[in-house]
């Protein structure tokens, strides 16, 4: 296109562009985080009223635009010059304009790294399509990392898309061969699966669950089975490390279960912009 090859000329106005998307991106990925949990709790509740031959509880409508988002502790509707990303926060010094209560310094923070992740693939790829769809399956990712962090959870409605679109932008070539895709995909969600059951016939306990199958399947179907040793060796690792950590330093219970979404989509970031590099110094 004769805008990529413009911005090709002017790299730091594509950058740029990228930052400013990121951030814009990253303040929309914290109300997926807030609401998207809840939404699909309302969901259960009313699937589940609805079994019972009961009305659901609660029909006011709450999803990803409904209501306007507020203030956690008054419910003060946000203003729109509250709510311009990292800026309104410094200038708010961190708190409601209305009640004074504190604003979680996890807002800017996910803005801010959103912002990160699109730079990064806006400079590892270039003005191109593939930098465009590698941004938005590391936007994905990040919020897939905060949910699990919070409820434990890997919501199908973000993996199982961010699957499907793996293989279908692969069957353009935009990546890897759909064949390689398509095997990832397979052996993505089986080496999670047999892991799953090999630890729960020895020890009678669940050590993931079934998010954690469709989180690497849907990495494989994006970047090739050839990448998945790369991505398991990397999550792993980290994981043991930080679980290890947790359980010297605070005490932590080794029975409290440890989100490893976070982990997989950690590895799959890494391996997005270093996957091959890993791969070749190996091999070689």
């Amino acid at each position: 296109m004769n805008e990529f090859a413009a911005l090709a000329a002017v790299p730091w106005l594509w950058w740029t562009i990228a930052g400013v998307v990121g951030l814009c991106v990253g303040s929309f990925l914290n109300v997926v985080v807030h609401r998207l949990p809840r939404m699909l709790e309302q969901d259960w509740a009313d699937q589940c009223a609805e079994l019972r031959g009961e009305t659901p509880a609660d029909s006011t409508p709450y999803n990803l635009l409904t209501p306007r988002s507020g203030c956690p502790a008054c419910k003060h509707p946000i203003r729109a010059h509250e709510n311009i990303p990292v800026l309104s926060y410094l200038l708010l010094r961190a708190k409601c304009a209305h009640c004074g209560a504190r604003i979680s310094p996890r807002y800017p923070i996910i803005e801010l790294v959103a912002a990160g992740l699109a730079i990064a693939a806006a400079w590892q790829f270039g003005p191109t399509w593939q930098a465009l769809a590698i941004a938005c399956l590391l936007w994905v990712l990040l919020a897939l990392s905060a949910i699990d962090i919070d409820t434990q959870l890997l919501p199908d409605n973000l993996t199982l898309p961010v699957l499907w679109a793996g293989l279908i932008l692969n069957s353009f070539g935009l990546f890897v061969p759909l064949g390689d895709a398509l095997w990832g995909a397979v052996a993505g969600y089986l080496v999670l699966w047999l892991v799953y059951w090999a630890f729960k016939l020895v020890t009678g306990k669940e050590g993931m669950g079934y998010g954690d199958f469709k989180l690497l399947a849907a990495l494989g179907a994006w970047l090739g089975w050839q990448m998945l040793p790369v991505v398991i060796l990397l999550s792993s690792v980290v994981g043991a490390a930080v679980g290890i950590t947790l359980i010297v330093a605070r005490g932590r219970d080794r029975n409290i279960p440890i989100p490893f979404g976070p982990y997989l989509a950690g590895a799959g970031v890494l391996t997005v912009f270093f996957g091959k590099t890993l791969v070749s110094m190996y091999l070689g």
